[in-house]
């Protein structure tokens, strides 16, 4: 096995801690453990008498209680818990995947989508998601993509970086497509809940049926990245097992403060989904202001969910405007580059409560320029 650097976040590790402004940030607002604990009568109390001994390697009862509510058809012991998202994807990948595989994989993604299944020796290839169609994937070019020994669908929606919202007519030709072909459908919904029409909210993959597995974690659309606790929820015993028993070479089980914690904010999301909306859908209206006033710089396509939107630099070059902007304004914006997309995106954060001040900041450097 053979991992490269990890582009996004050897990034993020150069600047994320001693940058004042983070432009990009993918997940939302985070709060203190004493404002989360307030959300729910008694359970500061309860979490003073955490025991800090091994927890259960597929997590607490309550905790996986409060996930499968997530869920319409989902039991607790269909969710396995993880150290964060990440976990879950290495281990979906190591428990179902062998070398000579064929993965297709929704593009542009996060790095870890396909490179895990790389350094198993499989052959991944991409389906486009394309800017001129609104960053919609096409079924028909998903179609033409099979292989004899295609194995697995990998698919993200909301979208990471694009904000972008599968149709739910599209989302159910995916999972036909999948289960007439024997295909497992990976499902990464860390961004779930987040949808700006909670009309226009797909169904989990995991609620489809037996050959789809939903990834989900505490960190994006609910803001407690710090707890470090994410998901998977399927029905397949098979591939449940499989992640179980690699997760003994993995973290073994998790931190038990991470899951009480965990187990509070599922069981009060609403409130935290309401909260991080508000902060999304103000921070869009400054975003939407900004690029109206620079419309010979930037353009985009407008999220129809998540915490994040994928413009379009119009002129120069996006990793040297990144790159100057942060050294000179304290403002950091991811470049496309980082998801290898060629095409001078960046991508912006919206979830966090100073966006107006970075952004300002950002104004400031452009009438500089």
């Amino acid at each position: 096995m053979n991992l490269p650097p990890f582009k996004l976040e050897r990034y993020f590790a150069k600047y994320e801690f001693n940058t004042e402004y983070l432009l990009c940030s993918s997940d939302c607002e985070a709060m203190s453990v004493a404002d989360l604990l307030a959300l729910e009568e008694g359970s500061a109390e309860k979490f003073q008498q955490t025991w800090l001994g091994y927890t259960e390697s597929r997590g607490h009862p309550a905790l996986r209680k409060e996930i499968a509510n997530i869920y319409e058809t989902i039991r607790p012991e269909d969710v396995l818990v993880h150290t964060g998202a990440e976990e879950a994807i290495y281990l979906f990948m190591h428990a179902v995947l062998k070398k000579n595989d064929h993965v297709i994989v929704h593009t542009p993604h996060y790095q870890s989508l396909s490179e895990v299944a790389n350094s198993i020796g499989c052959e991944t290839c991409a389906w486009q998601a394309r800017e001129e169609n609104g960053w919609a994937l096409d079924v028909t070019d998903l179609k033409k993509l099979i292989q004899l020994n295609t194995k697995a669908i990998i698919i993200n929606t909301p979208h990471n970086p694009t904000g972008y919202l599968m149709s739910r007519a599209d989302f159910e030709a995916v999972n036909r497509f999948a289960q007439e072909n024997n295909l497992i459908l990976f499902c990464d919904e860390v961004y779930r809940e987040s949808e700006y029409n909670p009309e226009q909210r797909l169904p989990a993959g995991c609620d489809m049926g037996k050959h789809a597995v939903s990834l989900g974690v505490t960190s994006k659309t609910y803001g407690l990245a710090g707890l470090r606790i994410g998901w998977i929820a399927t029905k397949n015993k098979k591939i449940y097992d499989n992640m179980a028993s690699l997760k003994d070479y993995t973290t073994i089980c998790n931190s038990a403060p991470s899951e009480y914690l965990a187990e509070v904010a599922l069981r009060n999301r609403h409130k935290l989904v309401a909260r991080n909306l508000g902060i999304i859908k103000s921070n869009l209206e400054v975003v939407d202001e900004l690029f109206t006033r620079h419309s010979s710089l930037f353009s985009w396509v407008r999220p129809s969910a998540g915490s994040m939107g994928f413009p379009k630099l119009l002129k120069g070059d996006i990793e040297n405007f990144c790159d100057d902007l942060v050294l000179k304004a304290g403002v950091l914006l991811l470049p496309g580059t980082m998801y290898d997309d060629s095409g001078n995106h960046f991508r912006i954060g919206l979830g966090r409560k100073n966006l107006p001040q970075a952004v300002e900041k950002l104004e400031e450097y452009l009438n500089k320029s």
